[in-house]
């Protein structure tokens, strides 16, 4: 049965703590000595509920975490301690820059104009701007690029005491691909010779930082004194090809990391088909023998894929079984023929663990040409988020 804490809604999801802590302890096994994690919690905490996750992390030690803007800050306000620090990694607009000062939140500075933006604002409120640095090495993204540098220098020290400057960082462009391999080194290279300029021109950081969890595990010489891990936390890895490229160096024959997050729901109603029968919109699915089906009220508004229309699985009374017909938007249908007592209520696991089996985000999001941070990000925030 499901968790009677859900019940005013269709579906729910669980937040795994002890999976969460021997992930956390997976990471750190993989740091140098003094280097901080900074846990990304950006897209709702990559859909597991940036208020849940928060207050799990912070209970195994966590106390630096990392979301893209202001919105996912006022979320992180809401609900972290005190003590523990944020960084903003993306956009932060005019009007919510003084909020965020005010708050002592750390924030990126990707481009001139924001850097003056901070500049002056720090004057006017007379406060600190906690900036971190972000240097365009050959991403071409956000970032400020090699031209401007000696622009930022003179804005730095003009400013003087008005920015504490937290750290200087980059983000490499796809370290989860050996593709991108010489790619990736050219950026390291560009990102030490920029600092070493600053460096020498008398501007210096408290951090440096480069690693998100791909580049952590593909490059595990480039840590500096922060890394900026999200996916692996949540037990999940950046691509298949890093987790082969893990464990075949380190001899592993099983996934470390284990996923942290459960979505399960309930059956609705269950009824019996004849051979010969088309079930739900259209002719795609045709019963070719009797069919016990059940109906479960998930859909993709809820964020499971349409494309998963007669090609999912789910997970009833511990056994495997089949999504059929089209997902429509607020339920589907599937086959619990060879399922002995389906009833009404009985509960269905779409991603996590049943009895023996289970059903993992990664060949979730296989299945329906997902990623796992898109598959994950789109899981819709008014799903509740229960920790167990």
């Amino acid at each position: 049965m499901r968790n009677p804490g859900s019940k005013t809604q269709s579906s729910y999801i669980e937040l795994n703590s002890q999976r969460l802590k021997e992930n956390i302890e997976f990471v750190k096994n993989l740091l140098e000595d003094g280097v901080e994690i900074s846990a990304v919690v950006k897209g709702n905490a990559y859909g597991h509920g940036i208020h849940e996750f928060v207050p799990l992390a912070e209970a195994e030690g966590i106390s630096h975490f990392s979301v893209y803007g202001v919105e996912e800050a006022m979320g992180f306000s809401e609900t972290a301690h005190p003590q523990s620090q944020l960084m903003i990694m993306g956009y932060v607009d005019e009007e919510n820059l003084a909020w965020v000062m005010k708050n002592e939140y750390e924030f990126f500075v990707y481009d001139i104009y924001q850097l003056e933006l901070a500049s002056k604002l720090s004057s006017y409120l007379g406060i600190p701007a906690r900036i971190h640095l972000e240097i365009e090495t050959g991403m071409n993204r956000t970032g400020i690029s090699p031209e401007f540098v000696d622009q930022a220098i003179e804005i730095i020290k003009e400013t003087g005491d008005g920015f504490i400057l937290n750290g200087c960082c980059t983000h490499y462009a796809g370290a989860e691909s050996f593709s991108n391999y010489y790619r990736i080194k050219r950026q390291i290279i560009r990102f030490e010779e920029t600092v070493k300029h600053f460096e020498r021109s008398g501007v210096h950081f408290k951090k440096k930082h480069t690693a998100c969890s791909a580049a952590l595990v593909r490059y595990p010489g480039i840590q500096y004194d922060m890394v900026r891990v999200g996916i692996l936390l949540y037990g999940f890895w950046p691509s298949r090809e890093t987790l082969v490229d893990y464990m075949t160096r380190n001899n592993l024959t099983h996934d470390p990391l284990t996923a942290i997050i459960s979505w399960k729901t309930v059956v609705m109603s269950v009824k019996d088909v004849e051979s010969g029968e088309y079930v739900g919109y259209g002719t795609s699915f045709l019963t070719n023998r009797p069919t016990r089906i059940a109906i479960i009220p998930v859909g993709y508004a809820h964020g499971y894929a349409r494309s998963l229309s007669n090609y999912g699985r789910v997970l009833v009374h511990g056994q495997r079984v089949t999504v059929i017909g089209t997902v429509n938007m607020n339920l589907m249908m599937i086959d619990v023929t060879e399922v002995e007592g389906v009833e009404r209520g009985d509960e269905v696991v779409l991603i996590g663990f049943q009895g023996n089996n289970r059903i993992s985000v990664s060949s979730f999001g296989e299945m329906s040409s997902q990623m796992n941070y898109e598959l994950l990000a789109r899981l819709p925030q008014s799903i509740p988020r229960l920790t167990i």
